[in-house]
């Protein structure tokens, strides 16, 4: 059974066990390791996707890491209430994504920043070079991401997200020295054992495809996915928030690329409207959508089953894109019956 087969059948079991859930807001996730728990240093992250990483680095040391981001929400377009930032300024770490695409996270750095705060800022975006704006980009947002348009959501390549890692285990060895092997080990491990391992297992999924072109009733997430192996990954939304308002030119242009490439099945956020897929099962020849996530949040059931950036990307993404490359059919790529069932034209959350 290789390492994707595994996955996948947790993922079966899963959705036979949650099928029908939904979630909704609840406290931070948290992971803790050796040591006293609530009383030894603590690193926040303020996306979901960094702080699975940072668990990771983490394990076998005194370091606990929260997420800070409630299960069933985005990460992106999220606005905290005060206690976050008090959670913030309390942790020994805040783990951040790099400015300019948390709003609030950006407050909380510079309320450390001016008032002294020794809470040790991880900037994961450190030294990792992003890619311009899909042209297809409300022009609204060109500021968006760590300089004039470019699109802040590197980590959907697993390589870029591999420095990330590197970066998370380099702050983490500032904060505790007397662990930094334990981190950069651990590190390692996690980028040669899991992400490495999903770029292969990517890269065979587009490899096998005919298709140029991947059409997603969501928002402008994805790119990364297409430059790192070769598909233009359309947007539906076309602003980089999960929340933007979908246009009537959207949908024309939509269903323009719909036809010319004769799409049968295309995929939609998890954690975003399922109107505008509805709306083009309805209006053309798409005969379903199915689930993907940028790794931004976590549902219930994900939580309970302790899913990360690996899980997600072998149980969500991996199935819908085998689908909507036209790979293989629902019924052979869904990890299981349960799977199509739950996610085949899946309800909003």
């Amino acid at each position: 059974m290789t390492r994707r087969d595994a996955l996948r059948a947790g993922g079966a079991a899963l959705a036979a066990g949650f099928a029908g859930c939904t979630a909704l807001p609840s406290a931070p996730v948290e992971a803790g390791n050796d040591g006293d728990e609530g009383n030894g240093p603590v690193a926040v992250a303020s996306f979901f996707s960094f702080f699975d990483f940072g668990r990771r680095i983490a394990e076998g040391t005194p370091l606990t890491v929260e997420n800070l981001v409630p299960t069933g929400l985005h990460g992106h377009g999220w606005e905290p209430n005060a206690s976050i930032t008090r959670r913030i300024i309390e942790a020994d770490a805040f783990v951040h994504v790099g400015e300019d695409f948390q709003p609030w996270a950006d407050r909380a750095i510079q309320t450390i920043e001016g008032d002294g705060v020794d809470t040790a800022l991880i900037n994961v975006r450190e030294g990792i070079e992003l890619v311009d704006l899909a042209a297809s980009l409300d022009p609204d947002e060109e500021g968006v991401g760590s300089g004039r348009g470019k699109d802040p959501h590197f980590w959907l390549d697993p390589r870029r997200a591999k420095r990330s890692v590197d970066n998370i285990a380099e702050g983490f060895a500032e904060i505790l020295p007397e662990h930094a092997d334990a981190f950069r080990e651990n590190a390692e491990t996690y980028n040669s054992e899991v992400l490495d391992a999903i770029d292969a297992d990517y890269e065979a999924i587009f490899d096998r495809s005919e298709r140029d072109v991947v059409q997603l009733a969501a928002h402008n997430a994805f790119q990364y996915l297409g430059v790192r192996y070769g598909v233009r990954m359309r947007p539906l939304v076309t602003s980089l928030a999960a929340s933007g308002d979908v246009k009537p030119a959207d949908i024309r242009e939509a269903e323009r690329v719909i036809r010319e490439n004769d799409i049968r099945y295309i995929a939609n956020g998890v954690f975003e409207s399922q109107r505008p897929a509805q709306q083009l099962v309805r209006e053309t020849d798409v005969e379903a959508y199915f689930p993907v996530t940028p790794y931004a949040g976590v549902r219930e059931e994900w939580v309970a089953e302790d899913w990360g950036y690996e899980e997600i990307a072998y149980n969500i993404n991996m199935p819908t894109l085998d689908i909507v490359l036209g790979n293989e059919t629902p019924e052979d790529a869904a990890p299981s019956a349960e799977w199509l069932e739950q996610w085949r034209n899946f309800e909003p959350i």
